[in-house]
């Protein structure tokens, strides 16, 4: 294998490139959560309203696709470690990732009643 080509092939490289967006999201969720957060101190008025905000359906949604790339970040990540640190890691990358992939599958699929709640009960009663 020619050095600095660990993870090859196509699925490496999309794997690759959703490590990247899901950080960069997690980023950005959290520079805007410290900043709502932070608004409580200047305006405890306006910390309520923006929170009353997060409350409709598409924020909620929103929700649901943190978690998504959450999850995906971090069971990827066990992967990358796998990976870089295992000696076998190159060679099985392509399996682990599929696995992730399917754990992570699993995962979104037992989370959608629980963080959709609200906004199934908004959309459909109940």
């Amino acid at each position: 294998m020619p050095a600095g080509t660990l993870y090859r092939g196509r699925e490496g490289m999309w794997s690759w490139v959703a490590h990247r967006v899901t950080g960069v999201l997690i980023f950005f969720f959290l520079f805007a959560h410290v900043l709502d957060t932070a608004l409580v101190r200047v305006s405890p008025e306006a910390y309520d309203s923006v929170i009353a905000t997060y409350k409709i359906p598409l924020v909620n949604l929103m929700e649901y696709g943190l978690v998504a790339a959450i999850l995906f970040h971090a069971l990827n990540g066990l992967r990358v470690v796998a990976v870089d640190f295992w000696a076998k890691g190159p060679k099985y990358q392509k399996q682990m990732l599929w696995t992730v992939v399917g754990v992570w599958v699993v995962l979104m699929a037992g989370s959608f009643y629980p963080v959709l709640e609200h906004t199934l009960r908004t959309w459909f009663g109940g």
